[in-house]
């Protein structure tokens, strides 16, 4: 119920009050996660064009990397019901066919943390949401944009590993 109090408030800030206090809410939640040290899961996509380029973009938060299109599960959400969703809201764009690829155990922000990782095709032209998404670009999959978020590059590598094109 709180999570839905904070989504309806977010939604009612203006983009760029939304866009300054990221960074805060940010530092709140890695601290909170380090604190509990709960387990946590996540989604990630590999969006690319026709051409196999790779959209990244880059958040209003957190450290200013490249990083994939993804975030969290929330409670009893199925892994792709949330890699569709992201992607709606973060960049406007609605998933017609997606892949799961891999799973990642990893930690994150000091707890374990399954990345639920995804591939898509995009054919539209991504809009950044201006709140927590600032900049989103293709890329050539052999010439990934500095600096790359060490998790991002984490990401790209299992998803290139597949060995399949796109």
């Amino acid at each position: 119920m709180l999570h839905l109090i904070v989504q309806t408030i977010e939604r009612l800030l203006p983009a760029r009050i939304h866009r300054a206090l990221m960074p805060l809410a940010h530092r709140i939640r890695h601290s909170w996660r380090k604190w509990r040290g709960t387990p946590i899961e996540g989604v990630s996509v590999v969006l690319t064009n026709l051409s196999g380029d790779v959209l990244l973009l880059r958040h209003s938060y957190g450290p200013q990397v490249w990083a994939l299109p993804g975030g969290g599960l929330n409670k009893g959400e199925d892994p792709e019901t949330c890699a569709r969703r992201e992607v709606r809201e973060e960049l406007g764009i609605t998933i017609e066919a997606i892949e799961r690829f891999a799973n990642l155990d990893e930690e994150l922000s000091g707890s374990p943390h399954t990345a639920h990782l995804f591939t898509a095709i995009c054919l539209a032209h991504p809009v950044p949401d201006g709140r927590e998404v600032i900049e989103a670009r293709f890329f050539p999959s052999h010439s990934l944009p500095e600096p790359l978020g060490r998790t991002t590059r984490r990401r790209i590598e299992a998803w290139q590993a597949r060995g399949l094109p796109g």
